[in-house]
């Protein structure tokens, strides 16, 4: 079996776990992957920012919690894939946390906006 370079796909010579046929397309290789996930990472936190913001801004500074609608977040963008990590509570409602913020979506089509406490 033939084994070719990831990048350039020359002919491999020599031990048999060689992937790149130079240290140059290895640093091509590596350098491209590095860039790939800055970008992605970069983008993906635009989005978590962008829904703390929305969250925020329809919470307030005083309020611990506020019910909306959804289509009160959809309108302003919100991203409701996005977000930090979530919680299951003892009566099995799913908290979506953005950091001190969190959301749980109703079956009416409202949502909870709370403010986690310290």
């Amino acid at each position: 079996m033939e084994r070719k370079c990831k990048i350039c796909q020359k002919l491999l010579h020599g031990r048999t776990d060689m992937v790149f046929c130079s240290v140059g397309c290895k640093n091509h290789y590596h350098k491209n992957v590095r860039y790939l996930s800055k970008t992605a990472a970069i983008e993906i936190n635009g989005y978590l920012k962008r829904n703390y913001a929305i969250l925020w801004e329809l919470l307030g500074e005083n309020k611990t919690q506020v019910k909306i609608y959804r289509n009160q977040l959809e309108k302003k963008k919100f991203r409701f894939k996005y977000h930090t990590h979530y919680h299951i509570n003892s009566q099995n409602k799913m908290f979506h946390y953005l950091y001190d913020l969190a959301w749980m979506e109703f079956s009416d089509d409202e949502v909870l906006i709370i403010r986690k406490r310290e």
